[in-house]
Order: C-alpha cells, then structure tokens, then sequence
C-alpha cells in the first residue's frame, strides 16, 4: 500500500517536472530576448547636463600642404630591412614589394586626386553620444515612377574603411546603369566606426560591438530610418548582428558577407571530429566538407598562422601603434599584409603578395592615407581589446539568437569558412545562403558586382515574402 502511493507520488512528480520542463521551453521560445539598447556618453571628461545638438553638418575630407610634406619626408627617410631570400609574404610583408609601394607612394600616387574621389559622394558628420560620427550618405540619381529606395547601412572593418564600398555603391544605388535589376533600389548610408576613418575615437574604456551598434541605431532614427536593411563584413558582421539584436522591429534584413560563430556547442566539436565522414549527419555541404578539412590544416593552423595580430591588438594595442601611427612605411606594411592574406592565402608564395591581381595601388592607397591623416590606427586596434577582453563566448550578444531575415554570401577565400548548419543555430531565419564563385575577406572592395547581386536577390526574397513582417 505504502509503496504503491510512493511510487504514485513520485510518477507525479516526475510528471510534474517533465510538465515544468515543457512549459518553460514553450513560454521561452515565444519571448524573443533582445540586447539592450546602450545610451552610452563617449565624449572627454564628464557629461553635459545640456541636450546634445543633433545637427547634420557637410564633411569634406581636407589635407594641408604641411601634412603632405610631413609624409613625404617620412616615406624618404624610411628604413628598410632586407627580406630573407625567397621569404615571399611569408613572413609578412616583403620589403622588396614594400620599396615599390613607397616609391609609386611618392612619385606617382596622386593624394589630391583621391580625396576628389572621396569627395565624390556626400559626407556628413553628426554627434552621437558625446563623439562626432563620420558618414556618407548616397541617395539614387534617379527613382522609376511609384518606387521608393530602401535604406541601406554598410558597415566596414578592420584595416578597412568607408571606402570599401565606393566601388559597389553605384550598383546599389542605380542599378539599371550596371546592369542589374532596378526592381530594388537603395540609398546608402556607410559610417566610419567610432575611431576609425574620420569618426572620432572613444575617450573612454569600453567601447565595443553593441555600442557601436547602438550609436548606428541612433543615427538611422535621427536619419529619419524606422526600417532599413543592413549589411557587413568583418567587424561590420558583428555591429550590424548586434543591431539586428537591439531593434529586430527596425531591421528588415541582414545580409553579411562574413558569418562567424563564437559560442561553439557539443554538436560543433562533433562535426568537426566527424563532419568529414559523415557530412550529410551534421548538414554539410560537398562545398563545406572541401573549405573545412582537413580541420587541422584549414582550421586550426590557419587560425594560429593568422591571428598573432588580434591576439596583440586585444591586449596592448597601444603600444604597437604607436610605431604604425609614427611610420607611414610601417603602417603601410602592417595593413597591406592583411589585403595579401586575406584576400587569397596563397598569395603568401609570390614576393608581392598578390596585391595588385585583386586590386590597384591606388585604392590601396588611399584606404592607407585615410589611417594615415586621421591618425586612427591606434583606436581601430583598441577596438579588438574592448570585444575581445572578456573571453570568447562569454558576452551575452554571444548567445543570443538572431530572428531577423538573413542572407549570408559565403566568399571561398575568406580566412575561416563558416558552414550554414553552424550559422543556422545563431542566425534561425537565414532566407538566403550563397557559396559564392570568387573572392576574399574585402568583398566589397574586390567583388563589388558579385556582392551587389547577392544583396539584390536577398532583398528581392524579403521583400516579396515580406518576411520581415513574419519575424
């Protein structure tokens, strides 16, 4: 008798539980967690108790004659050392490459020029929680009858620029004159991330992805944007993932040309063990199995081999910087050397590192000069200390999930490759994944028409489905 209802007790129990379990999992499901907005204040010393001016001024990038006489008595007093034999960019950037940029750098590079180029599309500053944000702002030539144009935020990274995108913000904004399909045209919005470019540095500790992301926000309100799209690459992959987890009612897509995850489950270190054997277990493609095996080789070492600089630009970036902020030569070589390796890893074999099959002296150039005359390298570097001081998977971003309509374009060349099954756990409504034919980490910059197209049919998906609506 005892027993019986002892053990009836404990069945209720254990229904109970297993009641509790289920009706959690259920309510927690319905609740979409979001990440705080941060109402941060970056400005130098203590906060006004005064309204921050929310005017939009003009901006024009500008150089003085006593700048440009400045860099070129430091590019003519540059020291160089000899690269060992046969090193090609293997051990960084090579010095005999490095003498001819500097050269092409003195005697033919046209600085005036380029900042013409620069000038070309509108640039405006506005202040944003105590720092004064840099951006442009490209609306379209000409709109067809009853069509209205769809914002756009493009975000770039590390050592890139707003200029990354000069080469694919025609297509996007006009897209009939190139060649694409006009049924979606966009005005775009690129801003420079807070101490990069000619967007003011931080004063204080702690800015990081949600704040940057938080300050983007901001000015897309005060743009007058309550819906818009955004796009990124690089540190903009992790900005623009961040917004989508602040406002998802705001964001009608994200389209990112880079994909990482951080917070790495059980299931992740099975498929690496065992993804190559059984792909179709663990919802690898053919393309995914030939990117990421042998892991050891295209993971692991590939990570060790390419990192060295974060690992230093997450602990003390101030003191390496201080030599790229004093040596255009040394910031030259520090930056080129990623435009080698991560646009194509081979490219470590040739004594030039490539650099000039994927793009022009010019543009790389003046993605330089933009570090050099700002003086932003140090605080473009502090950037990876602030995100990456914590620890890896330790911030709350980092478990959150992503509802907003995702379209991912997968680049070959892109240093660690990043498989849809491993997305999909972070980012649950991916509408469109693409393994693209071509190209590296600099999408933008070196693929422009391939980027271009991919966010015209991920958008052309969202919009007919509208399925921002079914978040």
């Amino acid at each position: 008798e005892f027993c019986s209802s002892l053990a009836g007790v404990m069945l209720l129990e254990v229904f109970l539980v297993l009641g509790t379990v289920i009706i959690y999992f259920l309510l927690s499901k319905k609740k979409e967690e979001t990440l705080p907005f941060q109402k941060g204040w970056w400005g130098k010393g203590q906060k006004p108790d005064t309204e921050e001016d929310i005017t939009i001024w003009p901006f024009k990038v500008e150089t003085t004659e006593e700048e440009l006489s400045d860099l070129f008595r430091r590019l003519d007093q540059a020291r160089f050392t000899e690269p060992l034999e046969n090193s090609c960019f293997h051990y960084g950037t090579n010095s005999v490459y490095l003498r001819k940029v500097v050269s092409y750098w003195k005697n033919q590079f046209n600085w005036k020029k380029q900042v013409e180029v620069l000038n070309k599309y509108p640039q405006f500053k506005i202040k944003i929680q105590g720092i004064d944000i840099h951006f442009v702002h490209v609306k379209p030539p000409c709109l067809p009858e009853g069509q209205s144009a769809k914002p756009l935020l493009m975000v770039h990274g590390w050592p890139g620029s707003f200029y990354e995108f000069y080469k694919i913000i025609p297509l996007l904004t006009d897209p009939a004159s190139h060649g694409l399909s006009d049924e979606h045209i966009f005005e775009v919005i690129c801003p420079s991330i807070p101490g990069y470019g000619f967007s003011e540095a931080p004063h204080k500790k702690g800015f990081n992805s949600i704040s940057a992301a938080s300050i983007f926000y901001e000015l897309m309100l005060r743009l007058g944007f309550n819906e818009f799209y955004a796009q990124g690459g690089d540190w903009g992959w992790l900005i623009c993932t961040n917004l989508a987890q602040i406002a998802p009612n705001h964001m009608k897509g994200l389209h990112l040309n880079l994909a990482s995850v951080t917070n790495m489950g059980f299931i992740h270190l099975l498929s690496i063990l065992l993804g190559r054997y059984l792909p179709g277990l663990f919802g690898f493609r053919d393309e995914d199995v030939r990117r990421m095996f042998p892991f050891l080789k295209k993971g692991l070492y590939r990570i060790l081999l390419e990192s060295g600089y974060a690992h230093i630009q997450a602990t003390k970036p101030d003191t390496v910087g201080c030599g790229l902020n004093d040596s255009p030569v040394g910031l030259a070589a520090y930056i080129l050397e990623k435009f080698s390796t991560w646009t194509d890893l081979e490219f470590r074999h040739l004594e030039d590192g490539g650099l000039e099959r994927k793009f022009n002296l010019d543009d790389l150039l003046t993605n330089i000069m933009i570090y050099w005359v700002s003086g932003c390298i140090v605080s473009s570097m502090r950037f990876y200390k602030e995100n990456l001081q914590k620890g890896i998977g330790t911030q709350k971003h980092e478990r959150l999930t992503v509802q907003v309509p995702t379209g991912i374009a997968s680049f070959p060349n892109e240093v660690m490759h990043t498989p849809q099954a491993w997305a999909q756990k972070k980012y649950t409504n991916i509408v469109s994944f693409h393994f693209m034919p071509r190209g590296g980490h600099f999408a933008a910059l070196e693929e422009p028409e391939l980027l271009a197209e991919d966010i015209l049919q991920f958008v052309g998906k969202v919009e007919k489905e509208q399925l921002w609506r079914k978040k």
